[in-house]
């Protein structure tokens, strides 16, 4: 009598897990499935690494082996050998006739001068190209006279340098094979803040490891450390002395970045802060490279520094941000199409400048000939400017697009009269006009911001200053508010902000 309520429930039973499991599923297929809502960058194919299967996210078991082990035996561990001369220390005494006539020349030849040596460094690398092309650091194989890579199957190949960029830290190498394990290139611009990352490398000459850890930020700069095209991205997944050049890859397997510094804290190890140049910088430059033998760049012909609120304030903004014009050069691109010192540059090619390392990467990836369209405020207004690029010169000195110093305080300083002897001495024309700075009190708010002697002030609040007597009229109508200065320090002008103490 009772078996319809049997099956009645027994039916409700299957269809209540029927349910669940379905439900189960699909917020598993929501995690796991969704490109750029859990895990890293989405995947830009790239010419130069073809027929490669991307990394399932479903694989994932007790952790992430079905993303590293693919991209283990594309990573190569780099010996680079260079000669060093090393000075002659022997002691001056040594040479003392008396000395030498009791001990004789068993000490050596003093007289001898620079003796060489070899000196071999260890670093990594990422083969992006089955017949052989590798990507690494620039700092690991500079001044070598000979490069040997390890492959992950204990091969052993000479390399040849294709080409090296010191300003973004990449080289290209290239060694005689065919068929070797790749990674594919990913697009490093969709990365963002949390998202899980690997770094691959063979730190202090171990042997392969791999650490994991996620985008700390994106965009940064670490003060010249490799001039002025800095876009890294910063990780805490652990890199040591020996993981220059090696793979940061995302979770599909991707290489986003190349492992290239650390933050040490004197220590020489892992702090949790490292760096990766992003893999469409290197992607750009290693294509240059490969192509014309050397990088070719936009140059815009600027010197530029950063805006904070305070500096934004002196130039009549509400907030912070852009990068503002501290020198134009002669004839260059800039001065051509009428951009003036005291500029500030908000918008590149309708997208915001947010400093000047972001507006310096980006004029540095557009050719010599493009259109860079500018928006700049001046004097308070609006303005648009077309700049033409050039392409930036060969000889560093020849170029003008460093990034200023930034921070002077008009107390604690001492100037006098530009003269022209003065003006030979600290490397500007003769025609410049200012006051120049003698003398530096070290407790003044003047010498923490870094103003030295020497430097040539030529403005004060935008108004030009031509001898001691206009400076001190201009310090007395300042009062106790902010001062923005124009300094010339050895040919260039830069713009500081005054702060009362």
């Amino acid at each position: 009598m009772n078996t319809p309520d049997r099956r009645i429930s027994g039916g409700l039973i299957v269809a209540v897990i029927i349910v669940v499991l379905l439900i189960g599923g699909l917020i598993r297929w929501r995690l796991f499935r969704l490109p750029g809502e859990v895990y890293g960058a989405p995947r830009v194919p790239v010419t130069v690494a073809s027929g490669l299967s991307p990394v399932s996210l479903g694989a994932f078991k007790n952790g992430f082996a079905s993303v590293i082990d693919p991209a283990l035996p594309a990573v190569v561990n780099i010996s680079s050998t260079k000669v060093v001369k090393q000075q002659n220390n022997m002691p001056q005494f040594f040479n003392d006739p008396l000395f030498r006539q009791f001990f004789g020349d068993q000490f050596g030849p003093t007289n001898r001068g620079p003796q060489s040596e070899k000196e071999t460094s260890l670093g990594s690398g990422v083969i992006v190209n089955p017949d052989g092309y590798i990507l690494t650091n620039n700092h690991v194989v500079t001044g070598a006279s000979d490069v040997e890579i390890f492959t992950q199957d204990r091969r052993k190949y000479k390399a040849k340098v294709i080409g090296t960029d010191p300003r973004t830290d990449v080289a290209v190498l290239k060694i005689e094979a065919s068929g070797l394990p790749t990674l594919r290139l990913g697009d490093s611009s969709h990365l963002q803040v949390g998202d899980l990352v690997f770094a691959i490398g063979d730190p202090f000459g171990i042997g392969e490891t791999a650490t994991e850890g996620i985008v700390s930020a994106t965009g940064r700069a670490l003060g010249g450390a490799i001039e002025q095209y800095e876009d890294f991205i910063q990780t805490d997944a652990a890199i040591n002395p020996g993981n220059s050049g090696g793979a940061m890859i995302d979770v599909h397997g991707d290489l986003v970045g190349i492992n290239t510094a650390i933050i040490s804290g004197g220590s020489g190890g892992n702090q949790g802060i490292g760096f990766a140049i992003p893999m469409n910088m290197a992607h750009n430059v290693m294509d240059q490279i490969v192509e014309h033998g050397k990088v070719i760049r936009g140059y815009l012909g600027v010197t530029i520094q950063g805006v904070n609120a305070d500096m934004a304030k002196a130039f009549g903004l509400t907030e912070g941000g852009g990068a503002l014009i501290g020198d134009v050069a002669p004839n260059s691109p800039a001065a051509k199409a009428g951009l003036q010192r005291g500029d500030i540059v908000l918008e590149l090619n309708g997208q915001n400048v947010n400093g000047p390392d972001d507006l310096s990467v980006r004029v540095s990836q557009m050719a010599p000939g493009a259109v860079a369209h500018l928006q700049i405020v001046r004097n308070g207004q609006m303005k648009d400017v077309d700049v033409t690029l050039g392409e930036f010169p060969e000889k560093p000195e020849e170029a003008v697009g460093a990034q200023a110093g930034a921070g002077a305080v008009l107390q604690g300083l001492q100037v006098q009269n530009l003269t022209p002897e003065l003006a030979n001495q600290l490397g500007v024309k003769a025609t410049e006009m200012g006051v120049v700075v003698t003398a530096v009190d070290p407790s003044s708010p003047g010498a923490v911001a870094g103003v030295q002697t020497g430097d040539l002030i030529e403005e004060v609040n935008h108004k030009a200053v031509h001898n001691v007597n206009e400076y001190q009229e201009a310090i007395r109508s300042s009062g106790n508010q902010s001062v923005l200065l124009l300094i010339n320090r050895g040919g260039t002008t830069h713009y500081v902000i005054i702060q009362p103490q």
